[in-house]
């Protein structure tokens, strides 16, 4: 999918306003989006999408809304690297043994203590049993 917008969004409403109002005086829907893509320069296609999603925006079609997209992207974009940064940690976590270090933050103290599990029960090894 390109992210280039050829096209200014008033344009676009303008093309989308055009589809609108001229629907009637075509044998279809899609006779008015192609008579009008001629004239704007765009494909009919790309036409299309910007009545459907401005169709969305007004409630007439379900789906995501423009706002509801760009929320969704900036979620989605968070999302992933909230995951970098979890996997990131989660591999900083273990020793050179193989084993989970636990570090505890004293915030009060100001101070940060570090040990390594010892008892046998609580060791999970990161790659694998020792040999």
């Amino acid at each position: 999918m390109s992210t280039t917008n050829r096209f200014s969004p008033e344009v676009r409403e303008r093309a989308v306003r055009m589809v609108l109002e001229h629907a009637g005086e075509h044998s279809s829907r899609w006779a008015a989006i192609c008579s009008i893509a001629e004239k704007f320069g765009c494909t009919a296609e790309t036409l299309r999408k910007w009545v459907q999603q401005a169709e969305r925006d007004k409630g007439v079609r379900p789906g995501l809304t423009s706002e509801e997209r760009v929320r969704l992207k900036e979620l989605e974009r968070e999302n992933r690297e909230l995951r970098r940064v979890n996997e990131i940690l989660r591999k900083a976590s273990y020793g050179l043994d193989g084993f989970p270090v636990i570090c505890t933050i004293r915030w009060r103290l100001g101070s940060v203590t570090t040990a390594r599990k010892n008892d046998s029960l609580m060791r999970t090894p990161h790659s694998g049993p020792r040999k």
